[in-house]
């Protein structure tokens, strides 16, 4: 069964997305709209409950690895090239689940969402008012990974360090995080045609001044 573009474009259209590189402040940029002009929040993820359940290795081989480890140090382990791979291919496959979940919870009133959809998905099934890019210096994306304090992160740290040498393969997955926000993928990001803002690598808390951008840009204020 195939879904015409025109159709989930419709039902998408309370949905405004957020996508870009790690660290950029997406998932903090989702969670204060969401509160302050009464979004329905969906933030990094949102969608792996159901994933989880329904995915099938036939169909969704990317999405399945995880739930096939036999031992969560092979993970961390694997090359740089083959992480970009995975991470880039987690994103195409989960599309399906994603754009189902948000037609649901789009039923529902207004959609924000911190996404991993493909930048070439956004252009068929949404438009440049409905969605922004967020971009942050490669130095951030891979040096500060591993500052924030969300489980999924803090439980790869910990497996890190369980390695018998956890200095090598810090070093091997930090290559890997390089990949996965290198100059190639940010230039896709910057030249994708979205509202974009980047990140300044200053220290200063931009917070306010970018969600009101962010506001203005989706239409929440004028």
């Amino acid at each position: 069964m195939h879904i015409e573009n025109n159709i989930l474009r419709y039902y998408l259209r309370n949905v405004y997305f957020i996508t870009g590189t790690a660290y950029a402040g997406k998932s903090t940029a989702v969670r204060l709209l969401a509160e302050r002009y009464g979004l329905i929040f969906c933030g990094e993820n949102y969608f792996a409950e159901i994933s989880d359940k329904v995915a099938e290795p036939t169909l969704q081989p990317d999405l399945c690895y995880i739930r096939g480890l036999a031992d969560f140090r092979d993970f961390v382990t694997r090359t740089p090239e083959e992480y970009e791979r995975w991470m880039y291919n987690t994103g195409r496959e989960a599309a399906g689940f994603e754009v189902a979940e948000l037609i649901a919870r789009a039923s529902q009133g207004r959609v924000i969402v911190d996404t991993n959809l493909p930048l070439d998905v956004l252009r068929e099934i949404s438009d440049y008012s409905h969605v922004a890019v967020m971009l942050s210096p490669t130095s951030m994306s891979v040096e500060r990974f591993f500052d924030r304090s969300d489980p999924e992160k803090q439980y790869i740290l910990s497996v890190i360090e369980s390695c018998e040498d956890s200095e090598a393969v810090m070093a091997n997955y930090r290559r890997g995080l390089a990949l996965i926000n290198s100059r190639e993928h940010y230039d896709e990001y910057a030249n994708s045609g979205f509202f974009t803002l980047v990140r300044e690598d200053d220290g200063t808390d931009t917070r306010d001044e970018v969600c009101e951008k962010l506001a203005r840009h989706f239409g929440f204020i004028d």
